[in-house]
This record gives structure tokens, sequence and C-alpha cells, in this order.
């Protein structure tokens, strides 16, 4: 059995996250209801009280799942998070809730009463909302994203952000997966949409960490985006000419 039908998976990548985990955890078991639910907890090799701290909650909860990363990097971690899910839908979240759980909620919704393989987040559509996004990496973000739009011939924009929704079976679809890093979360989109796969683009709400730092570092990743952007186009290049 792959999958429990309906069932909600949600997963969360972290790293020296200490400060924050319990209350993100918390606030998602509390806000959810009426959704047959787990929390997939990957650590990535933290140093800090993160996995004590997550272990704890998950002897008092069964819905909350702990694993360790088997190789450093986010590409790993959410593949080793597709392969112990349970569930039909498949979520990332950062583990900061800088992702609003409302439009959790609304993703669930919509992919689970509806033909779509996934639901796209935007933070950049007409009736998105963001707060406190730091200048320059907003930019940076928006000149990627409309090049890579521009590229793929597409009519989404916000391909780098995390937090989207997919059917677990189009996850494995789109494996094996060629990104190490955050431009994991740039290479699924690109498949998905390469690859002719269902989707529907919906407005987000976007909020800066008020806790500990962001993994998140632009000069160490610059050139991994490149190679993902170059993989996946190269992708949809022989994908092209075979259906010809």
């Amino acid at each position: 059995i792959l999958y429990s039908r309906s069932m909600l998976s949600i997963i969360i990548p972290v790293k020296n996250e200490e400060e924050l985990i319990k209350n993100s955890i918390d606030q998602l078991l509390n806000e959810i209801e009426n959704t047959e639910l787990e929390i997939i907890i990957i650590d990535d090799f933290s140093n800090d009280r993160t996995k004590n701290i997550v272990e704890e909650m998950c002897e008092k909860n069964g819905k909350i799942k702990f694993f360790k990363n088997k190789h450093e990097g986010l590409g790993p971690l959410i593949d080793l998070g597709i392969e112990k899910s349970k569930g039909e839908y498949i979520c990332i979240m950062m583990s900061d809730l800088s992702d609003d759980i409302q439009d959790l909620k609304n993703y669930y919704k919509q992919i689970s009463n509806s033909d779509f393989d996934a639901i796209l987040g935007s933070r950049f559509m007409r009736d998105s909302n963001i707060f406190d996004y730091p200048v320059v990496k907003l930019i940076l973000n928006r000149i990627f994203n409309y090049f890579v739009k521009i590229l793929f011939l597409s009519n989404y924009n916000d391909f780098t952000n995390a937090f989207k929704i997919y059917k677990k079976s189009t996850l494995i679809n789109l494996r094996p997966f060629v990104s190490e890093s955050f431009n994991i979360f740039l290479e699924l989109p690109l498949k998905l949409i390469s690859r002719g796969y269902k989707y529907k683009v919906i407005p987000i709400k976007w909020t800066n960490r008020k806790k500990g730092k962001s993994k998140f570092k632009i000069k160490e990743l610059g050139a991994k985006y490149i190679f993902t952007l170059i993989y996946c186009l190269s992708e949809k290049i022989l994908l092209k000419k075979q259906i010809k």
C-alpha cells in the first residue's frame, strides 16, 4: 500500500530549529481539524535540541513522525519524506510556518476535491500577501522567477517557493531528484509542468520568520539553481522531441 486515501502528509525539514519547532507542530495540530493527518519531521543533521524536542512530542502524539536524513541536504530529505509518508497528498512546509496554515487547509480542500495533480501557491498574485520579505532577496527572487517563467512558457511565477501540495503518486513519478539543496523546490514544479501534469495556481500568504536563522544562502545556492534549471530545460526539450 503506497498511501492511505485522503490522508494529508506534511513534510517539514528541520535543522537547528529548537526555538520554534514545538510551537510550529502544536499550531498545525490545533488548527487542522477533521482531517486524517500525519506530520513528518525530518532532521537534516541538527546539532541542537531539535531531535530531542520532536522525539518527546512523538511519544505523546502518534500523528507526529520523526526521521533523520540519510544524506545531508534538502533533496535527499524530501525524497526520504516521500518514501516515509502514508498520505495520498503531500504538502511541504518550512518549520518556521512562514506559510499560512489556512492556505494549507485550502490546498488540501482544493486537491482532494479535484483531479489536479498539484496545487501551486504563489506569493506574487493580486490576492497574495507577503510580509517582511528582505528587499535584496525579493528583487533576486522576482528576476529569477520571471526568467524561468519566460523560459518555460509558463503561467506560474513562484517556482522557488517550497510550499506546494502534490498527490503522492505524482511526486513518485517525478523521481529521481537531481537537486541537493533548496533547488529541489525549483525542480519539482518544473518537472511537473514539463511532463504535462494538471495543476492549479492560487494566491497565498507569506510572513518572514520571527525566530531562528534562515538556512537559505543566496551566494551559496546560485550555481545549484542554474544547474537544476539547465537540467529541467534539457528534459523539456527532449520530451518535446519525443512527442514529435
